[in-house]
């Protein structure tokens, strides 16, 4: 009976590898997508998955905000300038009622000034933007310059400090002289 039981006991052995690698294949097989009749991702969800724009950048979300804000401040003043207009109009019409052309001339007239005046604000402010940027565009150049110039001295101290005589032993001259001027700096 034994004989018997052997194979048998083989047979159930054999039935638990299939069905455990069938088993991690399977698993395989939905970690990876597919299972379930489903043969993985379709191309189309593939195509989106690759081209879809990963595009997070807080720089831009910051000034689409910022636009959004201004814009609604704009919106904003517009409104409060239109309503104090309509109840200018409405006090005008109410003081002298019997002269109607008279407030319509008036009424142009002002906004006239109005657009005058709001140009004359932009330009103002414009001008202002533009003597700022060129400050600072000058501030900028003067540092470059000075950048350079103690670059340049450096550079310059640097090779007189590494200078070697023919028989390669480094010349003395000009490091004594730096050590002199650095104690003369200091005791100053």
């Amino acid at each position: 009976m034994k004989k018997i039981a052997e194979p048998k006991d083989a047979r159930e052995m054999e039935a638990k590898k299939k069905a455990k690698s069938f088993k991690d294949k399977k698993k395989n097989m939905q970690r990876l997508g597919g299972g379930r009749g489903r043969g993985g991702l379709s191309l189309e969800a593939f195509a989106n998955a690759k081209t879809r724009s990963n595009t997070y950048n807080p720089a831009i979300i910051k000034k689409q905000r910022e636009f959004y804000k201004n814009a609604k401040y704009v919106s904003k003043y517009k409104r409060i300038v239109k309503q104090q207009g309509e109840s200018s109009v409405g006090a005008r019409q109410l003081e002298g009622e019997e002269d109607i052309g008279k407030s319509d001339k008036v009424d142009s007239k002002n906004k006239k000034n109005s657009a005058r005046s709001l140009r004359e604000i932009y330009e103002r402010k414009r001008e202002e933007e533009d003597k700022a940027r060129m400050e600072t565009e000058v501030a900028t150049l003067a540092r470059k310059e000075e950048r350079q110039r103690a670059e340049a001295r450096r550079k310059e101290l640097r090779e007189k400090m590494f200078k070697k005589t023919k028989s390669g032993q480094p010349v003395m001259k000009y490091r004594i002289e730096h050590i002199l001027e650095t104690l003369q700096g200091s005791k100053e």
